[in-house]
């Protein structure tokens, strides 16, 4: 029997809002059956004046169809039909989409803010009247900072900390939310609270976000649609008030004085109408932020009459939501920290005075003389902890809420050592701790989006999460970050950060690497049409500044074993990385010149020119490895770069992997490896026949490795290899991930979208089992492999629409659709 599942518009069931020529997706599931293939597939959308697009009969899968007919209407509901045939029978399912604002058309709203704001969070409201209630209402809201609506008294789901955070003066973001059960008959009442997030910062920072160009005070445009009709839009007949929250700032927490929850229609001021952010306006294409997971104190101490610290079982992002019986009007201070102080607090200290005033810090003074019980949890600001110290005259109840993006977990890795499956949980959880609307470099400390970090870690993030068009968005931010010329910021979005970080090709290959990996990952075209031209663009500028072929960077391996804790460039020649990802960033834009029909002839030249003048400089062929000016003795880096991009002769390069694997024995088995080379460093060796040596690194239990952060007790990954790390929630050092799954479960991508797959696990003479399971565009590839009475054994599950390359000890073949079990001796 032949099944359709998982039917997706925009990589989204079911979406709101969709703005763009829409692409339809769907799995083709055949249970116990096998080889069963894809000969035609149709897609047919119509609408509600029965108008609409039928893609006729077409070879192949076909997910990823893309709309081609008449033009859509603007909020509009479409269904949406896929029917396919295979060599095994038919099938035909069924879903819908709704549109958003194609036609620019926002009703006359206007942009709106408070009229005289001091600070506070304000408030803007309206009435209106329905004659019916609606069976159906969709809420179109944009905003300048965050924007948290209520209707009639009720807050909106899905609305924390949104819309999405961009460059304002290119493009911004709005949200299209159906509220129809939150509307009634009669007088209805339609409310937003105002948040500054990175558009309204009002205290200093060292990012200048207080000063970017397009800092401005918070401001709102929204409309409401009820069954077609337009029944609220923001503008000066608006009332405004200065709300309950008195102060909120990204970095520094919130104050909030319940006190003043209440109050009289005196009060309320007319609202301002504003000019509003510049950029255009453009649905936002990732998921909500949310509340993901909740959990209860596991310590509590008093260090002191009126002052406790209470901890949590690891480390996350997102609040603490307090709980006060018969609240009595005092004050409630909670500070949040991700490890303790030797004084017993949490560590919420700003050394380098990133910030002026507080840091991580709520506030709550407590409704007066009121019976019951009083909840309150932060509005517009996450905080990274495990621990937070509460000032009060009593204790009230606490739960820490996880808050993240709400992507979904669509792979998984396991062994039979519980210590690597362990990290692969903390490296998912600690990506998990950094995603709130984009990539982000710390929950506590930074919350930016440093484009290196997240560019080493969007495979991993691409195996295990739906994140898609997360990465897909940030991508798009990273381009815009170059205004049109030059090279990209190093963090992205980017408010005018005044430190010159260039030139830094290590951290701008995020522009030309992440749209290719997510090519690879989900088949997505778009992405790179949409920043093909900010990457050509960017690419000749970097050669025009590197005449020799040598580049340079300002960022290079960074936070290697040996540098001070609080990060810092490995003591080697920084253009050997800067060459090698200036050669990877050309070999990247010449394939995926020929994916799009382009010639590719400009980049694979480059690309030679590049590499030639990288061996020259660098490459010691005599010694057969490579080398810069004042590097502090063999540098791993500079040689796993070398072979992870292909840059050395292909006569020299074993002599290379035998060098790597020499002085890492040379260390006791032990990485001196940063940010970017960790990532390349033990699947380099494994694939160089060194997989001993990748075993040995990464079970190691001593400084530098991961097993000596799970041994001090992490429950997340480190900023640094050092214990006295800043940041014990930062994600670019567990690049072991790829090799978890690459080489250990055995499952990598050899075409797009994984519509070829292999299946080849490299480290069945050291564990018992190991497995791993993707979401691939054409559904789930599983595959599980154990050792048994000197045979390996395995299990391969492989979805409609892909192949699979098997390579085990002495057996190889290729696998079509179904389960299969395989053996072969043991090597």
């Amino acid at each position: 029997m032949i099944v359709l599942t998982a039917l997706t518009v925009e990589h989204k069931e079911r979406p709101l809002g969709i703005d763009v020529a829409p692409r339809f997706g769907w799995t083709v599931k055949a249970p116990d059956l096998r080889n069963v293939v894809v000969a035609q597939h149709r897609v047919r959308v119509v609408g509600p004046d029965r108008v609409g697009w039928d893609s006729g009969w077409r070879s192949g899968h076909g997910t990823g169809t893309e709309y081609d007919g008449p033009a859509l209407q603007p909020l509009t509901p479409y269904d949406w039909t896929v029917d396919v045939r295979t060599s095994h029978g038919e099938a035909t399912a069924a879903s819908a989409f709704t549109t958003g604002v194609l036609d620019g058309n926002w009703h006359g709203a206007r942009w709106i803010g408070h009229p005289s704001p001091d600070g506070a969070a304000p408030l803007l409201r309206a009435a209106f009247a329905l004659g019916a209630a609606p069976t159906s209402a969709l809420l179109v809201a944009a905003a300048g900072g965050y924007a948290r609506p209520r209707l009639n008294g009720v807050a909106v789901d899905g609305t924390e900390l949104e819309p999405g955070f961009t460059d304002y003066d290119v493009r911004l973001q709005y949200t299209v939310t159906e509220v129809a059960p939150l509307l009634v008959d009669g007088s209805n009442e339609l409310e937003f609270e105002l948040g500054r997030g990175f558009y309204g910062k009002r205290d200093r920072d060292t990012w200048n976000w207080h000063q970017a160009p397009w800092h401005a005070e918070p401001c709102v445009r929204a409309f409401l649609v009820a069954d077609g009709e337009v029944v609220a839009s923001t503008g000066a007949e608006w009332s405004a008030i200065d709300g309950p929250t008195r102060y909120d700032d990204v970095y520094g927490g919130e104050t909030y004085d319940a006190r003043l929850e209440r109050s009289s229609a005196d009060d309320w001021a007319r609202a301002t109408v504003v000019p509003g952010p510049r950029g255009r306006l453009e649905h936002q294409r990732q998921q909500s932020i949310g509340p993901v997971e909740r959990f209860a104190p596991v310590t509590v101490s008093e260090l002191e009459p009126g002052r406790w610290v209470v901890g949590f079982p690891r480390v996350i992002a997102g609040w603490v939501e307090l709980e006060v019986d018969d609240p009595d009007g005092s004050t409630v201070e909670v500070r949040y920290g991700e490890v303790l102080r030797e004084d017993g607090a949490p560590n919420a200290d700003d050394p380098h005075e990133y910030y002026d005033g507080r840091f991580q810090t709520d506030v709550v003074v407590l409704p007066p003389s009121e019976t019951g019980t009083f909840r309150w949890h932060p509005r517009f600001s996450y905080k990274g902890f495990r621990y937070v110290e509460v000032r009060a005259s009593r204790l009230p109840r606490l739960t820490a809420v996880l808050v993240h993006s709400l992507v979904a977990r669509t792979g998984s890795f396991a062994c039979s050592d519980a210590a690597l499956t362990r990290l692969h949980e903390l490296t998912i959880a600690t990506v998990l701790n950094n995603l709130h609307g984009l990539p982000t470099d710390t929950p506590m400390y930074e919350k930016n989006g440093w484009t290196g970090d997240g560019m080493v870690g969007a495979e991993l993030m691409l195996r295990s999460l739906d994140i898609h068009e997360l990465l897909a968005k940030w991508s798009t931010d990273i381009a815009d970050s170059r205004r049109g010329e030059g090279a990209p910021e190093v963090i992205a979005p980017h408010g005018g950060w005044t430190m010159d970080w260039s030139p830094a090709p290590t951290w701008h290959s995020a522009l030309v690497l992440i749209p290719e990996w997510i090519h690879l990952a989900t088949g997505d075209l778009r992405v790179l049409r949409d920043t093909r031209a900010d990457a050509e663009g960017y690419l000749r500028f970097e050669l025009s500044r590197c005449s020799s072929g040598i580049a340079d960077t300002t960022l290079g391996d960074w936070v290697s074993p040996e540098t001070d804790a609080g990060g810092g460039n490995a003591p080697e020649d920084r253009r050997v990385s800067a060459t090698a990802f200036l050669v990877a960033m050309l070999d990247s834009l010449a394939r995926t010149a020929s994916v799009l029909g382009e010639d590719a002839a400009e980049w694979s030249a480059a690309a030679a020119s590049v590499r030639s003048a990288f061996v020259r400089e660098f490459f010691d062929a005599e010694a057969g490895i490579v080398r810069g000016e004042g590097d502090e003795g063999y540098r791993q880096a500079h040689n796993v770069l070398a072979l992870a991009f292909d840059l050395l002769p292909i006569e020299h390069r074993q002599r290379v992997a035998d060098s790597i694997a020499i002085d890492v024995a040379s260390r006791d088995d032990h990485l001196s490896t940063g940010a970017l080379a960790t990532k390349f460093l033990l699947p380099v060796l494994t694939r160089h026949g060194h997989a001993d040596a990748a075993w040995r690194v990464a079970t190691q239990r001593t400084f530098p490795s991961w097993g000596f952060w799970l041994d001090q007790g992490a429950t997340s990954l480190w900023e640094h290899w050092k214990p006295e790390s800043r940041s014990r929630g930062h994600y670019f050092l567990g690049t072991i991930d790829d090799w978890l799954f690459g080489d250990v479960a055995g499952l990598s991508i050899l075409k797009p979208g994984w519509r070829r797959a292999r299946f080849a696990p490299a480290l069945t003479g050291h564990l018992d089992w190991a497995e791993a399971r993707v979401t691939t565009p054409q559904g789930e590839l599983a595959a599980r492999w154990w050792r048994a009475d000197g045979i390996v054994r395995a299990e391969v599950v492989v979805p409609v629409g892909v192949a699979v390359e098997v390579e085990l000890p002495g057996h190889a073949q290729v696998l079509g659709p179904g389960r299969h079990e395989l053996a072969s001796p043991a090597g």
